[in-house]
């Protein structure tokens, strides 16, 4: 598990820093660049559960990973082919759909694992971290001598590793425990019962809008270190860095707080004060002495949330529905509401530069409101599990 996630996030590692500049040398416009990031994100909301019920129609969870992998090679392969805005969004469009469906595939197979074998959930997890960090450092040195083009030849070797990997090393493990997976129509049923379920919905919104209130930084903060005179080079090291404290909280932190029994609504409110406090200070464009501190912010915004999303939407739906519930979470998070604030990214980078901050900021806050109320549904668990 930890080998395919150094694939997955290694080549996450390189699309979310560097795609926009990418794109950029394409001549694509601010605008342009945050609608075709932004549009497999916001497809996500018809894509994510379709790929969630299709997968769970296979005997094994590998299978459809490693189908998922070749479509992530062919689309982002095709993207480094084409010319022309309408081109790139095809390609891009179906790379970046199934590079997204596979983190969550990737996470439940893990859960799933780390449950029966009894290894932590945040160890092969935090490898793919440590693979992020490399990624971000090694491609802004290589952009310091190569072209550009390099982003896409990563990206297509990455995705061609997920699948030969998903193929051939992951265990088989069944999609269910029964003698075969459940019938298409069931499926969809266990999902439309998630999302009547109106708690389940607003924790689901509270994570993601923390989550999605990065997507400035994604999308534009290695444009705008450019324009400050910061080299690609430092870009990766920033990025890096953020993901190395990352690192440190799964390895060390995590294992501390489940020891402490301090619950994931606390390590959710948190990561959703912390966002706030980040993108406010980065509206400022704060200085390169400033972004290292601010980078390592990312320990809460991004991992603290992450890891207490993910007990968080264990606890709240069944367990024959967990692969729904995991994809879901993920559809709102890191589909609809980051494609709507990419979508929006772009016009605000081109009208107020590193001012687009603020309204990652106030994402954040909604997110942070949204995940008082938890506590009482949480609370309902006491005596079983910690908040």
């Amino acid at each position: 598990m930890a080998l395919q996630y150094v694939l997955l996030f290694g080549a996450t590692g390189v699309s979310l820093p560097f795609a926009g500049l990418w794109f950029r040398s394409q001549g694509l416009s601010g605008a342009q660049i945050g609608a075709l990031l932004a549009a497999p994100m916001l497809a996500r909301i018809v894509t994510g559960p379709l790929l969630a019920v299709w997968a769970d129609g296979f005997r094994a969870r590998r299978t459809p990973i490693a189908l998922l992998g070749v479509a992530m090679t062919l689309g982002y392969g095709g993207a480094g082919l084409v010319e022309g805005v309408a081109g790139w969004a095809l390609c891009w469009f179906v790379g970046a759909t199934a590079a997204a469906a596979l983190i969550p595939l990737t996470d439940v197979l893990t859960l799933r694992l780390a449950s029966r074998e009894r290894f932590s959930f945040a160890l092969p997890r935090g490898v793919g971290s440590a693979a992020f960090v490399v990624a971000n450092v090694g491609m802004g040195a290589l952009l310091l001598t190569e072209t550009i083009d390099v982003v896409i030849v990563w990206l297509v070797l990455t995705a061609l590793g997920v699948a030969v990997v998903a193929a051939f090393i992951l265990p088989a493990e069944p999609v269910t425990d029964g003698p075969a997976p459940a019938a298409g129509l069931e499926r969809f049923r266990g999902l439309g019962r998630l999302i009547a379920d109106p708690v389940f919905m607003i924790a689901i919104f509270a994570i993601g809008a923390v989550q999605a209130a990065h997507a400035f930084l994604y999308g534009f903060s290695a444009i705008l270190w450019k324009a400050q005179g910061i080299s690609e080079a430092v870009t990766g090291q920033l990025w890096a860095f953020g993901v190395v404290v990352e690192i440190a909280l799964m390895w060390l932190f995590e294992p501390w707080r489940r020891r402490a029994g301090i619950g994931p609504w606390s390590l959710l409110m948190v990561g959703s004060a912390a966002s706030v406090l980040r993108w406010s200070l980065m509206a400022f464009a704060p200085p390169l002495w400033l972004l290292w501190p601010l980078q390592a912010l990312h320990a809460l915004t991004f991992a603290a949330t992450f890891l207490a999303g993910l007990q968080i939407v264990e606890r709240l739906s069944p367990r024959d529905s967990q692969t729904a519930a995991q994809t879901l979470s993920s559809v709102l998070s890191a589909g609809v509401l980051i494609g709507l604030a990419t979508a929006a990214a772009g016009p605000l980078y081109d009208r107020y530069g590193a001012g687009g901050y603020w309204a990652m900021a106030i994402m954040a806050g909604a997110g942070l409101l949204a995940a008082v109320p938890l506590r009482r549904r949480l609370a309902g668990e006491r005596g079983r599990y910690p908040l």
